[in-house]
């Protein structure tokens, strides 16, 4: 007879479980986590009106504190972010997410390390990767489904990385969503919210730039009449550290340990892919991927940034001369100036990593008289993929054993001793397995 009381009290602890729950839509997941401070980001249910953060260095619960958000939203979703101040470095934390006074689930994250002048820089692992396509019956174009087996994100889950880098296309609009705001925002919303994905939220910190699909339509530049209400979807949905300037873009910068990350906007600010890259024999000058302020930031950042390695990373590829499809090449007056510009100013260290191609590999652009250039391409994370055609089957300038057509993500590596360090670059496949690998030392990428 005991037995019945203990059977209903548990049935009784399940349901309130269920119910302690019931406000949150997504996450919780960090994004910037710096040497003092966290972002963290949740979506709740529009009718929630208080939104709290309860964290404490990990194993003192009793020393937790408490970051709030109180309100009251006429918004269809409610992606919430709230920063955590006055942290302490190199140190785990713990923290839960109270809804409505109501705790509701438990993570935790790990500040960094003040390195300079201290220790040698740590060395750390990074996951990245693109194109990130999750069906949806009724919406999707008829036939074979685009979206693969979005498995890959518990794998992933399970990686001991420090972050993850989007590269874009982390989303895919479809027709019903690009052409009005609130169809931006259900798109974000409702791949942001599904069960797959809450594992690898919580798992590590997040950063993010975009490409055409997560920003609008196919091949989307700054034609684009709603390229303003998809920055803010952009700005509602991850938490990274800054978003372009003036109120324009999302391009932005962190820092871990010994590398610097430059994330370019390849959208806000773009001609399009579709503008001729020539006018009258000539190289069109009016044709630019980045724009002129972007492209000043850049550069001044680049100069300004004394890393070991110097990740800049883009939604599509940087380097890859012999595609016809989007490519920084395409758009050749800008992409001429930058590359002469680095020659002229020769600054150590640079990397690109990029994503869009729906197929994963190095690119490798020799430079006479100067170090060369490598384009880290990786995709997909879940959409259909493509392997290279015509001239690009046998692409003289792609490193040997790093051509990946399937399912994979990144797993980079930065580590070695302080005057060997180096970069290693695995693709890896929804159940783990390595499919191809790169390196490279950072005294190769020197003058």
């Amino acid at each position: 007879m005991r037995a019945i009381p203990c059977i209903l009290f548990a049935l009784f602890l399940s349901c309130s479980v269920i119910a302690q729950h019931k406000g949150l839509v997504a996450g919780p997941m960090t994004g910037s986590v710096e040497l003092r401070d966290a972002i963290v980001w949740v979506e709740v249910a529009p009718t929630v009106k208080q939104v709290a953060i309860r964290f404490w260095p990990k194993g003192q619960e009793g020393r937790a504190r408490s970051q709030n958000w109180t309100g009251k939203s006429d918004k269809t979703y409610l992606p919430v972010k709230l920063q955590l101040v006055n942290l302490d470095p190199a140190t785990e934390y713990e923290y839960e997410v109270v809804i409505d006074k109501i705790p509701a689930k438990r993570s935790s994250f790990k500040t960094k390390t003040l390195w300079q002048y201290r220790m040698p820089a740590p060395d750390f692992t990074f996951l990245t990767g693109s194109c990130a396509y999750f069906n949806e019956d009724g919406f999707d174009r008829p036939g074979k489904p685009y979206g693969k087996d979005s498995s890959i994100f518990l794998t992933m889950a399970r990686e001991k990385a420090d972050f993850m880098l989007w590269l874009g296309d982390n989303w895919y609009t479809r027709e019903v969503d690009y052409h009005s705001a609130p169809g931006l925002a259900y798109r974000a919303h409702r791949d942001r919210s599904l069960p797959v994905l809450q594992p690898f939220l919580s798992a590590m910190p997040h950063y993010a730039t975009w490409d055409d699909h997560d920003f609008g339509p196919n091949d989307a530049s700054k034609a684009y009449i709603f390229r303003d209400e998809s920055r803010a979807v952009f700005m509602d949905y991850w938490p990274n550290p800054t978003f372009g300037r003036d109120g324009k873009g999302i391009y932005t910068q962190f820092s871990f340990n010994d590398v610097d990350f430059f994330l370019l906007d390849g959208r806000y600010f773009s001609s399009g892919s579709r503008m001729p890259d020539s006018i009258g024999g000539k190289p069109n000058a009016e044709k630019k991927m980045y724009g002129d302020e972007q492209m000043e930031w850049l550069r001044n950042a680049l100069l300004q940034s004394n890393a070991r390695f110097k990740v800049v990373a883009t939604g599509s590829q940087a380097l890859n001369v012999y595609s016809r499809w989007d490519s920084f090449h395409h758009f050749p007056v800008e992409y001429q100036s930058f590359m002469d510009w680095l020659n002229e100013v020769n600054i150590p260290g640079i990397v690109f990593l990029t994503g869009d191609r729906h197929h994963s590999e190095v690119v490798k652009m020799d430079r006479p008289g100067n170090y060369p250039l490598y384009d880290i391409t990786n995709s997909p994370l879940t959409s259909g993929e493509a392997a290279p055609s015509g001239i690009e089957v046998n692409s003289p300038i792609r490193v040997a054993g790093t051509l990946v057509v399937t399912q994979n993500y990144s797993r980079i590596k930065v580590l070695g001793p302080q005057d060997d360090r180096r970069m290693q670059v695995e693709f890896v496949d929804r159940n783990g397995q390595v499919l191809g690998k790169f390196e490279v030392a950072a005294k190769d990428l020197k003058k």
